[in-house]
């Protein structure tokens, strides 16, 4: 039986509800993965929605030792004057191999992190994420696109991309479960194509 992976996502306060939704439930339910939450401080934090999240641990990297991946979640502190510095929990997941994953806001964390200097990548638009973090480390490997972009084990996405940013993230993450993300994908395009 294949092991379990598990795959942390980091939430801060002001957290995008649509953004991590199709991720954690589809990792879950058709990977069989182990979907934790997690926050500065183990700290409850609330989403835009006002919806309010309660932790399973902090976001601090001894603390997460087990995990295979983390997703960083969109949110407005993270453009903030004063985000949290999430770096020693991503650059911790990707020494030891694991997916570094950012969605819309989240990817200023990566960028500071320097997870995209030598990673294609995406964010909310080359102005934005360059008005946010000017001179970031592999600001020459940005991939103007509306949708999630994967190198290596790096996936990033724009906060319209909740969808792509599933699947790229899962793709990278359990590579051998091609057939069944491409069943994902099937449905994903069907919804859009069908709504348009």
């Amino acid at each position: 039986m294949p092991e379990n992976k598990t795959i942390g996502f980091l939430f801060i306060e002001g957290f995008a509800d649509w953004e991590y939704g199709l991720l954690a439930a589809s990792a879950v339910e058709w990977c069989g993965a182990r979907a934790v939450s997690l926050t500065p401080g183990g700290k409850p934090v609330t989403g835009i929605s006002g919806f309010r999240l309660t932790p399973d641990g902090s976001a601090d990297a001894d603390d997460n030792i087990d995990l295979d991946a983390v997703a960083v979640i969109g949110s407005d502190q993270w453009a903030g004057k004063a985000p949290p510095d999430a770096s020693e929990l991503l650059t911790a997941v990707a020494a030891r191999g694991g997916v570094v994953g950012g969605i819309c806001a989240g990817t200023l964390a990566l960028a500071r992190a320097g997870m995209f200097e030598k990673a294609r990548h995406t964010s909310n638009g080359r102005d934005w994420i360059n008005r946010h973090e000017a001179g970031y480390a592999g600001d020459g490997n940005y991939q103007d696109v509306p949708h999630a972009v994967a190198d290596g084990r790096i996936v990033s996405a724009p906060g319209s991309a909740p969808g792509t940013f599933a699947l790229a993230f899962l793709q990278t993450l359990y590579p051998e479960k091609g057939s069944d993300l491409a069943q994902m994908r099937t449905l994903f395009a069907k919804e859009y194509a069908e709504a348009s």
